[in-house]
């Protein structure tokens, strides 16, 4: 994928889990929006949900993202009305871009 930065035709919201005081004594979980990226949404090959499956992942979509993009596992990739979070963020072999492993989800309080 020489190139990539035209194949990435979609631009999501990043969103990323952080604890704060919940004024009781505890902490909950809330996510704050850390910016947008560029981004190539599809579906998984056969392979790689069949590696999903096989160590007890969730695999529903694979995004391909620029080499720079601030993404990390646990973020929420939202966008033209879905929400996918991911799972995990590798650097392919090629140094042209990143990968994401991730799954279609329904956020909290969705209708």
């Amino acid at each position: 994928m020489i190139g990539i930065r035209h194949h990435l035709t979609r631009v999501l919201e990043v969103w990323r889990p952080r604890t704060e005081p919940d004024g009781l004594g505890g902490q909950r979980t809330v996510r704050t929006r850390v910016g947008d990226v560029r981004a190539k949404v599809d579906q998984p090959s056969t392979s790689d949900q069949l590696l999903a499956a096989q160590t007890g992942g969730r695999h529903t979509h694979t995004v391909y993202l620029m080499p720079d993009a601030d993404v990390a596992r646990h973020d929420e990739l939202r966008g033209d009305g879905q929400t996918l979070t991911v799972h995990h963020v590798t650097g392919p072999s090629s140094p042209n871009y990143r990968k994401a492993e991730a799954e279609l989800t329904q956020p909290e309080g969705a209708p």
